[in-house]
């Protein structure tokens, strides 16, 4: 299921029913797992992981060195999880030493087209990223989030779980769980009640959801002062324990208010 015209190193581990399209090349250090599909014209290079199940479509450019000026030939990682979907031209690129040595993608991520996912950030499961969704280097983002077209982040931030961004939204400063974002600089617009309904969230947490935004963005409360709050509530609300688990990771940015 490899085209003659791909160039795969012998070296490169590839698993069972991987299909490698027209004039893609495979790099000596990359693995990838089973049931894999590369376009045509895709590049998979670098100290590159891949999992079983994904779809990598044309043009994107997957393990590459990182854009970074310390970077000096180190051999940093990118590892990717399962039944991602990667539209055409996207760029994730290995980590760095300055970091942990490497950039994570978990599993079941929709990342549609011109997406760049810049070295040493991680990103969970079950996000999507729209079209030209920019990170840079040491972004986190959790499960479930949702970032909006032409959204770019800042070196450093933080994405909460099921969090979303609208597009164009220029994140400047680490955006809590559960929260909307918008702007340049991004501000918070209340919690992703839509989304969360569609997970499956009873009422009675969107209520309690509703009421930590209040307590964090509304209450005119010191962040410690927040927490403090949102403390005394978790153990009726776990899913308040994801946002006090988030602020518990010291900031490099702050987050937005």
């Amino acid at each position: 299921m490899i085209h003659p015209t791909a160039i795969v190193h012998p070296q490169a581990r590839i698993g069972a029913n991987v299909s490698i399209g027209p004039y893609s090349i495979v790099g000596e250090h990359v693995e990838i797992g089973d049931g894999t599909w590369i376009g045509p014209h895709v590049l998979i290079t670098g100290h590159t992981k891949i999992g079983s199940d994904n779809r990598f479509y044309q043009f994107s450019s997957i393990g590459e060195a990182p854009q970074d000026k310390k970077y000096a030939g180190e051999p940093t990682r990118l590892v990717i999880g399962d039944r991602n979907t990667v539209r055409e031209f996207c760029t994730f690129n290995v980590g760095t030493v300055q970091d942990v040595g490497i950039t994570r993608v978990g599993s079941d991520n929709w990342i549609m087209a011109y997406v760049h996912i810049a070295h040493d950030c991680r990103v969970g499961d079950k996000t999507i990223f729209a079209n030209n969704a920019q990170l840079g280097g040491h972004v986190h983002v959790d499960d479930w989030a949702i970032l909006g077209g032409y959204t770019g982040v800042h070196q450093f931030c933080r994405v909460g779980a099921h969090v979303m961004t609208s597009v164009g939204s220029v994140v400047l400063q680490d955006i809590p769980p559960y929260v909307m974002a918008a702007g340049n600089t991004a501000k918070p617009f209340g919690v992703n009640a839509e989304g969360l309904k569609r997970r499956g969230f009873p009422p009675e947490a969107l209520m309690a959801l509703k009421r930590a935004y209040k307590t964090i963005y509304k209450a005119g409360l010191r962040l410690e002062e927040a927490r403090s709050r949102l403390q005394e509530e978790a153990d009726i609300c776990p899913e308040l324990q994801v946002i006090l688990d988030f602020f518990a990771i010291p900031s490099r940015r702050g987050i937005i208010r």
